[in-house]
């Protein structure tokens, strides 16, 4: 599945400095516990291609005495209606000898302002 692009330049000061919300749950270990986080994305770093990502730095909330980090970088932006959210998918660090993968969806940027 393609995903239309949207362009966003760097001089637009509306997506210049914008940022996401992102929170969730990590997947489920084998011993059945989970960790959520909950963090803001850092500002968009344009890709000089009319597109741009977003630097994910987060670490979970302590469950069964350890916790989780992961540090990369969203995809693009993906349309929702005149707005738009990023995707990552990954694993974090090595908490109690596991890692958790995940999905997550960023919210979307600026929802508040209709």
């Amino acid at each position: 599945m393609g995903y239309i692009k949207i362009e966003m330049k760097k001089s637009n000061s509306q997506y210049k400095n914008h940022v996401h919300e992102v929170q969730g749950y990590l997947k489920m270990a084998e011993d059945k516990h989970y960790h959520r986080f909950s963090f803001v994305t850092g500002e968009a770093i344009f890709n000089g291609k009319g597109d741009h990502c977003h630097e994910i730095v987060f670490k979970t909330e302590n469950t069964d005495g350890h916790f989780h980090e992961f540090k990369g970088r969203t995809c693009g932006a993906i349309p929702m209606g005149d707005r738009h959210v990023h995707y990552l998918e990954g694993f974090t660090t090595e908490g109690n000898g596991h890692t958790h993968g995940f999905r997550l969806v960023t919210l979307m940027d600026n929802p508040t302002d209709i």
